[in-house]
C-alpha cells in the first residue's frame, strides 16, 4: 500500500510528510518526502498546549486547549499535505493510508508503580474525512496503558530501514530531535532501543530562553564556548542515566537552572557535551559494540553535536545520507510504515523497546 507519513517534532519547527510504499514488513519503495515549516501561530498555540500539559494534574479533566490545539493541529497537516502531494504529482486518491503521529505536549515514563501519560494531539477523524483516506493515529496510548513507556517507537522502522539498505549489523541508529533516541540492532538481528537523553531541545530552549533566537544554528553558539566539566558532572549525576532501559523522555525531564551562571556560548557547548555523553552512556550498557552509529534527525545538522559524538564512541559515526537515508523524513517514514503495521494488526512495540510484556499492536485507525 502508498501511505503517507506525518511527525511533527517536539522542536516544533515542521510537518514533515513521506511516502512510502510497504506491507509494514517489507518496503518496495521510497515516494516523496519533504517538509512545511509551522506557522508563529500554530507555534505559539502547540507551545501554551505543552505549558497546560505540564501543569495537568492526574484525574483532572484534560485542558480544553488540547481539542482545539487538535483541531489546529490537522489543518496544519492537511494543509502542508495537500501543498506536498500536489508539487509531487499526487492526489488523495493516490494514498491508500495516512499515518499521523500528532503533536507531542506530554510525555511522562511509568515509574514506581505509577502508570505514564502521553499525549499526542491531532483530530485523526477530522482529517480522515477531509483527505477522503482512513487515518492511522493515536499510536503510543495502547503501549502506555498496557505498562509500556510509549516511547520510542520508530526501532522497527529502523530495521527495516536498515535491512533495505542491505547494511549489515550490529549497528546502531540515533534520531536526534528534541529527545535523543537511540536503536541497537545487534548480529542477530535483534532490537533494542531507548531515550539516551536530551537531544535539540535543551539547546533550543536555552537559546530561546536568552532571547538569542529559536536554535543554534550550525552550532556557531556552541563553537565558540567551552564546556564546563562541572556542571555537566552534575547533570550527568541525574537517575535517569544510571536507569535500565527500556527507558523514555519528556523534552522537559531536565532544567536549565544548572546553566544560569555560564555564558550563553559556554552553556551551548555544555549541553552538547550533555548530548553526547547520554548517547555514550547509553553505548555503556550494550553487550555489544555496533560497528556503526547512523545519526538521523535535527540534530545531525550540528557539527559540535556531530564532532562530540565521534569524539566519545566506540564505533564509526555517520549522518544517514552516508547510506542513502533521508535523515530529515526518519519518522515521517517510520509513522508511515507503523501506520501500514497497524492496519495489518503487526506489533510496533515489544518488550526491549518501550518495555510493554510483550509485542503488542497500537493505533487506531478512523475511516473517512
Amino acid at each position: 500500500m502508498r501511505v503517507l507519513g506525518f511527525m511533527t517534532g517536539t522542536s516544533l519547527d515542521a510537518v514533515d510528510m513521506a511516502v512510502l510504499e510497504t506491507d509494514g514488513e517489507t518496503i518496495t519503495a521510497f515516494g516523496p518526502a519533504g517538509e512545511r515549516k509551522l506557522s508563529d501561530p500554530v507555534r505559539d498555540l502547540m507551545l501554551e498546549a505543552t505549558h497546560q500539559a505540564l501543569k495537568w494534574p492526574r484525574g483532572a479533566a484534560e485542558p480544553e486547549i488540547f481539542a482545539a490545539a487538535a483541531r489546529v493541529g490537522a489543518e496544519e497537516h492537511l494543509a502542508a499535505a495537500e501543498g506536498f502531494l500536489a508539487a509531487n504529482g499526487l492526489a488523495w486518491s493516490d494514498i491508500d493510508l495516512i499515518g499521523m503521529h500528532g503533536q507531542t505536549v506530554l510525555h511522562e515514563r511509568p515509574k514506581a508503580g505509577v502508570p505514564g501519560r502521553t499525549v499526542q494531539l491531532g483530530d485523526g477523524p477530522w482529517l480522515a474525512k477531509q483527505a477522503g483516506v482512513p487515518v492511522a493515529y493515536d499510536f503510543r496510548t495502547a503501549d502506555v496503558a498496557a505498562g509500556g513507556e510509549g516511547a520510542p517507537l520508530a526501532p522497527i522502522y529502523h530495521l527495516a530501514r536498515a535491512q533495505a539498505s542491505g547494511l549489515k549489523p550490529p549497528l546502531a541508529v540515533l534520531n536526534i530531535g528534541g529527545v535523543a533516541n537511540v536503536t541497537f540492532i545487534t548480529a542477530g538481528g535483534e532490537v533494542a532501543a531507548f531515550d539516551t537523553g536530551p537531544g535539540n531541545g535543551m539547546i533550543d530552549l536555552l537559546v530561546q530562553a536568552r532571547n538569542a533566537g529559536r536554535f543554534d544554528e550550525g552550532g556557531r553558539l556552541a563553537a565558540a564556548g567551552k564546556v564546563d566539566e562541572a556542571v555537566l558532572a552534575g547533570m550527568l549525576g541525574h537517575p535517569y542515566f544510571a536507569a535500565p532501559p527500556p527507558k523514555s523522555l519528556d523534552r522537559y525531564d531536565f532544567p536549565l537552572s544548572p546553566l544560569d551562571d555560564l555564558s550563553l556560548e559556554d552553556a551551548a557547548a555544555t549541553l552538547v557535551a550533555f548530548t553526547a555523553e547520554g548517547v555514550r552512556l547509553a553505548f555503556e550498557m550494550l553487550r555489544e559494540t555496533p560497528s556503526e552509529l547512523i545519526v538521523a534527525g535535527g540534530g545531525r545538522h550540528n557539527p559540535q553535536i556531530m564532532a562530540a559524538l565521534a569524539a566519545r564512541l566506540p564505533c564509526a559515526v555517520s549522518g544517514s545520507e552516508a547510506h542513502g537515508w533521508r535523515g530529515d523524513s526518519i519518522e515521517a517514514e517510520a509513522f508511515a510504515y507503523l501506520a501500514a503495521r497497524t492496519a495489518r494488526g503487526l506489533p510496533i512495540s515489544f518488550p526491549k523497546t518501550t518495555g510493554v510484556a510483550a509485542p503488542m499492536t497500537g493505533g487506531r485507525i478512523v475511516q473517512p
